[in-house]
């Protein structure tokens, strides 16, 4: 079914209305208000073309009266035809212009250099420090290990187990994935592994931009209760940068119920990975840090064939070894369901 996407006409497209019974919507709107009538330089307002992102420029175009803002896009170099086209359907609907800013080193070019991701951003980093030592992937004590690779401290406690919040691995030991270890002492990884992608393509382009714009003010889309390291990182939605840029996240309080509030609301219309290829989240095309990463790509394979078949290009090896490892962890799962011989 198509989508219909018709530019909707908004008289005095500023004035909010009076009848917001959401208390965190409307508590997003009087903050994003005070916080840009208060900021004094330039701001930078990032767009992904994903649902935050949507309700980030919406509520931006919203409460920012007069005041000047910089929409900029970062281009990982692998990106759905749908989010460049949803692009352009913001610039038609808002009025806007929205900055594309190339990535310094792209998704195929950094995996290329540095390795590929697996299974998650903080995982990836800490198998990186230990491939860069030539870790052997024993099952060893830390105590014994330490001594062989004293660089790789903060690595070691992730493969010992040695983070522990109450007793109890937290999520910087290898334990959060179950039989990870297990799989990585059996199947130690033939290919690098990094987690550079999401810096050099987004992080550090970010700070490059901000530094080179003298930007006072960088408003993103993060929400707590997406969960992962990046949400954790933060306790609220600000974060005052003195003399260099604040951080501010408007929608860091929704949860899912505020965003379908503030969608209905506004009539806010996705980009067509949403309500076409049927995703609940966007990120890094194919990126093998999701969760529902060979559903995701099965998707892919349907609407953008060509995207798809890059993807398992240039993340091939990690494809196959996340693969091994969810056959790995059934595998195991299914030893655990066994009774024990009572010989």
């Amino acid at each position: 079914m198509e989508i219909q996407r018709d530019i909707i006409k908004l008289d005095n497209f500023n004035v909010l209305n009076n009848d917001i019974d959401n208390l965190h919507v409307s508590d997003s709107i009087l903050k994003t208000k005070m916080i840009l009538g208060k900021t004094f330089g330039n701001i930078l307002i990032s767009i992904s073309g994903g649902s935050d992102s949507d309700i980030i420029l919406d509520l931006i175009e919203r409460t920012k009266k007069d005041k000047k803002v910089n929409y900029v896009w970062f281009d990982t170099g692998l990106e759905f035809q749908a989010t460049k086209d949803h692009l352009k359907y913001l610039e038609d609907k808002y009025k806007i212009k929205i900055e594309r800013i190339k990535a310094i080193k792209s998704v195929p070019v950094c995996c290329q250099i540095y390795g590929q991701p697996f299974l998650s951003k903080y995982v990836s980093k800490v198998i990186n420090l230990l491939q860069r030592n030539n870790f052997k992937w024993e099952d060893r004590p830390y105590e014994e290990l330490i001594k062989e690779y004293p660089q790789c401290k903060s690595a070691l406690k992730w493969w010992c187990n040695d983070y522990k919040t109450e007793g109890k691995p937290n999520r910087y030991s290898i334990n959060r994935n179950r039989f990870l270890k297990e799989f990585m002492t059996a199947n130690p990884p033939k290919f690098l592994i990094s987690y550079k992608c999401c810096n050099y393509t987004k992080k550090n382009v970010s700070t490059k931009y901000i530094k080179e714009n003298h930007i006072k003010l960088n408003v993103t889309g993060i929400r707590h209760s997406e969960g992962g390291v990046r949400s954790q990182a933060y306790k609220n939605c600000f974060s005052d940068g003195g003399l260099e840029a604040s951080h501010y996240r408007p929608i860091f309080w929704y949860d899912n119920k505020d965003k379908k509030y503030y969608e209905n609301k506004f009539k806010i219309v996705n980009s067509d990975c949403y309500l076409k290829y049927g995703f609940e989240r966007t990120g890094c095309a194919g990126c093998p840090y999701s969760k529902h990463l060979f559903d995701d790509l099965e998707k892919i394979k349907m609407y953008e064939p060509n995207l798809y078949k890059a993807c398992n290009k240039i993340f091939k090896q990690s494809y196959e070894y996340t693969k091994q490892y969810r056959e790995f962890y059934k595998a195991m799962k299914e030893k655990e369901k066994k009774p024990r011989s009572l010989t």
